[in-house]
């Protein structure tokens, strides 16, 4: 790792890198394993992170992202109820698994549900709160169907950004490929959690 980037390990220090990285990530349709998408090098291809979509597991709301050898690493499950359903946003939760088994918090997600917030971005919290003064420590810019957006901190700073290579985006209409650009220090498991859980909301790969 280098010695001045600035880690952030929300899951796990292994998947932040002390240099600027660039994956590919390609959807997999339902028939396949219940939809969901792989992520790969973009330069080897090497597998390194895919997430089940909810069509393998037959439960909405329900995702889990894996490493290369088909290891979970982070479960993300939404919340589900009568309150949640009248609430202004649907909050979405990530998890990882200690060695005994038990649910430890990492992140919330909030989606925007009413007309009333329509306007504002989805923002995520992590847990325990310690990267930002706010509510909230990274939220999305730009919109996701597109593949034209940035995951932010509260200090305004991309970590990630979701896009597409221009000679990719003028043969495909439907946008089944795309990169995404990690920046130092930032750990990759939760960037690829927040993008799953952003696939679901916009009924793509991962939705069932």
């Amino acid at each position: 790792m280098g010695g001045n980037t600035n880690m952030i390990p929300i899951i796990s220090k292994v998947y932040c890198s002390s240099a600027q990285i660039v994956l590919v990530v390609r959807r997999r349709p339902h028939v396949i394993s219940g939809g969901g998408f792989v992520v790969t090098e973009s330069s080897s291809q090497k597998v390194v992170f895919r997430v089940d979509g909810c069509g393998i597991r037959g439960a909405k709301g329900d995702l889990i992202l894996r490493d290369g050898d088909g290891d979970a690493l982070l479960f993300m499950r939404r919340k589900k109820g009568t309150v949640e359903a009248l609430s202004i946003y649907r909050k979405w939760k990530g998890y990882t698994l200690d060695y005994e088994g038990t649910k430890k918090p990492v992140f919330t997600l909030k989606e925007p549900n009413s007309f009333l917030v329509k306007n504002n971005p989805v923002r995520i919290a992590t847990e325990p709160r310690v990267i930002s003064s706010k509510h909230w420590d990274f939220e999305i810019k730009g919109y996701f169907p597109e593949k034209a957006c940035s995951i932010v901190d509260s200090m305004g700073n991309t970590v990630a950004q979701v896009g597409m290579m221009k000679e990719v985006e003028k043969l495909m209409e439907i946008k089944d490929v795309y990169h995404v650009v990690v920046k130092p220090g930032i750990d990759q498991v939760f960037v690829f959690g927040v993008i799953a859980i952003l696939d679901y909301i916009y009924g793509e790969s991962t939705h069932c």
